[in-house]
């Protein structure tokens, strides 16, 4: 990670605290701890390895100890963070590099595949692990946002910006050396599509396992597989005696620095692809537009918006007025246009229309479905909000039309007149008052009371529903919009009329559907078996699951209660169910993408079990209520709709709700049911995914029919190789199975949670060995 740190004062106490070796090698039962020996250096005591100063606690990582701006340059962890004082960093007797804790936990900081038997903080500001001479680990195969002279960031490897200079958690831009030997830059949050790449060098055809490099001139430079050089990236002229490195900062900009190592001075900027700080796609946030008034991107609110956090403007901005659409008593509209001019955003309009600037202006105010119109060439393209990517341009970007409620903190439209009025009918109010009874002040005092209390409520409300935005993703861009309320015509159009079916469940059919002209796709699911709920309660219920968003969830858009009609809708999912791309796809997912699925099935359910507002019991989690996008992320579908299941309604073959191979032991034994009978399901699923075969299969030999005893009996005997359909790694498919066979313990009590799952899974806590009894598996 690149930052400054908080409290130099504090850092210079570490360094007076420390006489340190020249020595780097650091052997077996070697340790640090933030109170005593809080780091390792190199052997010219250039960079510096261990803790140091992070958010009021501590973080582990590699900085520049000599220079007065001791920068970071790699951090471990860097999502969870901050580590308390009471920390200690182990190179264990047995080869171990682990963090403890003060209750005796450890956490592996690595996925070395051997034991160690030395570590060297290296002057390259490398730190490394050793088995003899060999090395099985080291910082630059897996950097942060930077990397260093000597330091490759190889093909399908990347580099992910911070959040901002003092936090270094995972932000939102990254710097990806793709395998077809193209190095491109994406924001994070959104599908991988080369529409949203805001810069690349463009060599998409010279090889899949390129390599960008940095030497220590301050050269950057492409090299294929043999060592030919594609191309320099820029024109060095730094001499050794400099430090450089390349980081992709939290701004999403790519940078080369120098600094000189004789001199106290500064990190200077040598080079970046972008000569324009607001190039980083979504750098503002939602609603809200970049500009660089001085050679410095800032974000700025459009009319009638606030931002979400005046102390993060990245955040984005909400509306400061209330819900568009609404009337004044005599009839009179409240809502009015104002403009931008130069700003261009993410086009994308539910409606075109081919009108002249007035005419789009309009019939934008008429349109209560219009909160937003792009003018430019004569079309009118009619916009809802949240607006996207917005980025001032010198060009001609042509005008954004913004709807605002009329009287809002950022509108000048409401006349002197009109104020005037309005104060004339405080002062006669007044007068009015003084013939009333004291019981009726005090009544209307009351209301008044309740009335600001109730417009406080609202108004906090949507505050929440705003700044639960999270721009994250990694993989798509998640938004908490209001949800909107279809029709059944509506939906009877959107899927021509309920033609094509991409699938049947539990609850209902699901049908293939596009809106806006058919430009976005959509997938519709009709509920079939859902309790006859009042329309407030199914609602609350559709806005409840609209409000659990997830990169690994598949996001509900909208919803449509029409009399006795129920259907959802969701979002499309274009490689269809994982049963689908585990079974029927020609092309079967390998086993780094077998786990990468399991890993984002585990993260999706953690969300529903402990992150989400209202915690959620999936109850019938199965690879046909699990979808696969067109990047190849799992998503997991029907959260939430356990209850609405007609209670005769709520079983299946199995005679318990569930699906048939997956569901716990505690269904059949009628014991409460807990978040582990998801715990249980997931371990079923991912035996599932391992093995690339179904949990249960009528057509294999008897002892393999169900999977979870053949896999159970592999394991006994020490033949688990039996149930991969490839050749994979020994170590990682019994890593796999361990995890799967503790999910799926007959004792809920004995399944881990579902965050320890997710862990493991990351290789971040140890597996221990499954419990030698065999579990009940009669499903």
């Amino acid at each position: 990670m690149v930052a400054i740190f908080l409290s130099l004062l504090l850092i210079t106490g570490f360094s007076a605290a420390i006489t340190q070796q020249g020595n780097s090698t650091i052997s077996l039962g070697s340790s640090l701890s933030p109170n005593t020996k809080p780091y390792w250096l190199s052997g010219s005591g250039q960079f510096a390895f261990g803790f140091y100063p992070y958010d009021g606690g501590f973080a582990i990582g590699i900085w520049l100890e000599k220079i007065r701006q001791k920068t970071v340059v790699w951090t471990a962890n860097r999502d969870d963070l901050p580590l308390s004082r009471n920390v200690t960093l182990l190179l264990t007797n047995d080869g171990r590099f682990v963090l403890q804790d003060e209750q005796g936990q450890q956490i592996a900081l690595t996925n070395a595949q051997q034991p160690a038997s030395s570590a060297s903080m290296l002057d390259t500001g490398n730190f490394v692990l050793y088995n003899s001479n060999l090395t099985i680990w080291e910082t630059f195969d897996a950097p942060t946002d930077t990397i260093l002279p000597g330091q490759p960031l190889l093909a399908g490897n990347e580099l992910a910006s911070s959040i901002s200079e003092t936090n270094h958690a995972t932000g939102n831009f990254r710097l990806t050396m793709q395998r077809d030997g193209n190095l491109v830059q994406y924001p994070s949050y959104i599908p991988r599509k080369s529409q949203y790449a805001y810069w690349s060098t463009g060599t998409y055809t010279v090889g899949d396992n390129v390599s960008l490099n940095l030497n220590r001139n301050g050269r950057l430079f492409l090299l294929n597989s043999t060592g030919f050089n594609i191309g320099d990236l820029n024109k060095p002229g730094n001499p050794p005696s400099y430090q450089s490195r390349l980081t992709l900062d939290f701004d999403g900009i790519l940078r080369l620095y120098s600094h000189s190592l004789s001199q106290d001075d500064d990190w200077s900027a040598e080079w970046s692809p972008s000569n324009n700080d607001c190039d980083a796609i979504g750098l503002c946030g939602i609603n809200a537009y970049c500009t660089i008034p001085e050679k410095k991107a800032v974000c700025t609110c459009p009319p009638g918006f606030d931002f979400l956090d005046r102390g993060q403007h990245n955040l984005g901005c909400r509306r400061n007025s209330s819900t568009v659409g609404c009337t004044s008593k005599n009839g009179e509209t409240v809502d009015v246009l104002q403009e931008l001019e130069r700003v261009e955003w993410e086009d994308n309009p539910y409606s075109i229309l081919s009108l002249s600037k007035t005419e789009c202006r309009e019939n934008c105010l008429k349109d209560s479905e219009c909160e937003a119109a792009l003018f430019k060439d004569q079309e009118c393209r009619k916009q809802k909000f949240p607006l996207r990517f917005g980025t001032e341009r010198q060009d001609n970007s042509g005008t954004t039309m913004i709807k605002v409620r009329f009287g809002s903190s950022n509108t000048t439209q409401v006349s002197k007149e009109r104020k005037k009025q309005q104060g004339m009918g405080v002062i006669f109010g007044s007068f009015a008052l003084l013939g009333f009874a004291r019981i009726v002040l005090a009544i209307l005092v009351f209301a008044l009371i309740v009335l600001a209390f109730s417009a406080f409520l609202i108004f906090r409300y949507r505050l929440w529903s705003y700044k639960k935005v999270p721009y994250e993703v990694n993989e798509g861009l998640v938004e908490d919009v209001p949800l909107r309320a279809f029709t059944y015509s509506q939906l009877e159009v959107a899927t021509n009329g309920f033609v094509e079916q991409l699938g049947r469940g539990s609850f209902g059919t699901v049908f293939k559907g596009a809106l806006h002209n058919g430009q976005r796709k959509i997938a519709v699911k009709r509920l079939e078996k859902v309790v006859a709920e009042g329309d407030v309660e199914f609602r609350n219920e559709m806005r409840s699951i609209g409000r659990t968003n997830h990169r690994n969830l598949v996001q509900l858009l909208g919803y449509c209660h029409d009399g006795f009609n129920r259907l959802l809708v969701y979002e499309y999912m274009s490689n269809g169910t994982l049963s689908d791309y585990l079974f029927k796809s020609q092309i079967k997912p390998n086993w780094e993408e077998r786990i990468k699925i399991s890993l984002n099935i585990a993260r999706g359910i953690l969300y529903l079990h402990e992150e989400c507002k209202t915690h959620i019991i999936h109850c019938d989690l199965n690879p046909n209520n699990i979808l696969m996008d067109e990047q190849g992320c799992a998503k997991i579908a029907d959260f939430g709709l356990a209850k609405l299941l007609m209670p005769d309604h709520s079983k299946t073959l199995t005679g318990i709700r569930g699906t048939r191979g997956y569901v716990a032991p505690e269904w059949l034994k009628n014991l409460p049911i807990t978040v582990k009978a998801d715990v249980y399901s997931f371990g079923v699923v991912l035996l599932v995914i391992i093995c690339c075969r179904r949990s249960i299969d009528v057509n294999a030999p008897e002892e393999e029919a169900v999977l979870v005893n053949w896999v159970y009996d592999c394991f006994k005997a020490n033949e688990v190789s039996k149930l991969v359909p490839e050749e994979v790694d020994q170590q990682s498919l019994e890593r796999m199975i361990r995890i799967g066979l503790w999910c799926i313990e007959e004792d809920p009590a004995a399944r881990p949670p579902i965050k320890k799952v997710v862990q493991m899974l990351e290789g971040t806590i140890e597996i221990p060995e499954p419990p030698c009894a065999q579990a009940s598996f009669q499903h």
